[in-house]
């Protein structure tokens, strides 16, 4: 890492705890549906295994409609706002996320948005992950190569991959929907692996 100047992050499920979005989008799944709730729920873990939006997939196994998302029970994992204090000691961090528009602000409403330079949300950008324009608009932004860069998320399609083809390192969160999943290929092979935020710390310091 001695050439790294910049780190990256996603945001959902990377920096911020989803998981009570997750259930209430399945309660009202299973409220509204009349379905049994073990098994859906044992339907989600199943179709987490290869499929990142795993309510949406079993919805559509049940032919129900899928609620909205519900933002507002976003939060930060509690070890959030300690590593990006430790890492923005000696790096520059960035965004590189899928998002609704607001990004910044949502940022700033968590207390995080002063830790970062950098910012590109698909809302804004027009083009979202895994489409390398958006990783480049970044790149571009920060006046960083992609070797001097760490990509750093829970999504191998989305975060790993696109990351792998430019150059950059790439660290896998296995939070979320991703614990479920394993790396498939060579493609999808990160540099490191870590099953939470906080453990950024011991890979990247």
């Amino acid at each position: 890492m001695d050439d790294i100047k910049w780190l990256f992050f996603d945001i959902g499920s990377t920096l911020v705890d989803e998981s009570e979005c997750v259930k209430k989008r399945c309660d009202v799944i299973i409220h509204n549906n009349n379905i049994d709730r073990q098994e859906f729920y044992n339907k989600v873990t199943e179709c987490a295994k290869t499929d990142s939006y795993a309510v949406r997939a079993a919805a559509v196994y049940y032919g129900v409609e899928i609620p909205r998302w519900y933002g507002e029970l976003e939060k930060l994992y509690p070890d959030t706002k300690m590593i990006l204090d430790t890492l923005s000691k000696k790096y520059k961090l960035g965004v590189i996320a899928n998002q609704v528009a607001g990004t910044k602000d949502r940022l700033d409403d968590w207390g995080i948005g002063t830790y970062f330079d950098v910012v590109v949300a698909s809302a804004e950008a027009g083009f979202a992950k895994p489409d390398l324009k958006i990783f480049n608009l970044a790149l571009e932004q920060a006046g960083c190569k992609p070797n001097e860069a760490v990509m750093i998320g829970d999504r191998l399609d989305n975060d790993i991959v696109p990351a792998k083809q430019l150059g950059m390192k790439t660290v896998w969160v296995r939070q979320g929907f991703a614990k479920y999943q394993n790396v498939k290929n060579d493609n999808e092979q990160p540099d490191y692996i870590i099953d939470t935020i906080g453990d950024i710390v011991d890979v990247i310091a």
